[in-house]
């Protein structure tokens, strides 16, 4: 049997700052919920839940362009990941609210860093993409 990339561990000698080796289960484990965590959706989703409480509808206006099964889909994950809860008031219609737990809470900081650091540097990448693009066409 050859080692597999995920299998491949570096020696004591090699690096004393050697990176240590991560289970390929664990690697597996963590692009998914980095997956998850990074879907632009789910960011969207969690910025605008930073705020309170929300309706799915006022969910829906408040991020553009999502349709009504992403905005579902979405929100069933992220309750799935504890991210998420959803509490149902019976009244007629029921009343459904989404909100972030503790554990979404404690997502807002990473995903306001991430929005902050595309906002400081859009022009830099929409530059680098014009030259790029230009090299393309010549």
């Amino acid at each position: 049997m050859e080692p597999r990339h995920t299998e491949v561990t570096v020696s004591a000698s090699s690096s004393a700052h050697a990176a240590p080796r991560y289970d390929s289960v664990d690697c597996r484990r963590v692009s998914q919920l980095l997956a998850r965590v990074g879907d632009k959706w789910t960011v969207l989703i969690v910025q605008a839940l930073g705020g309170g409480p929300k309706r799915f509808n006022e969910l829906k206006r408040l991020i553009g362009g999502i349709s009504q099964r992403m905005l579902t889909l979405t929100l069933k994950n992220l309750e799935r990941d504890g991210l998420v809860t959803r509490t149902v008031t019976p009244s007629i219609p029921p009343r459904v609210d989404y909100e972030l737990t503790d554990l979404g809470h404690s997502l807002r900081e990473p995903v306001d860093a991430l929005g902050d650091w595309a906002l400081a540097h859009m022009a830099r990448i929409d530059a680098a993409r014009e030259r790029f693009d230009q090299t393309l066409a010549d």
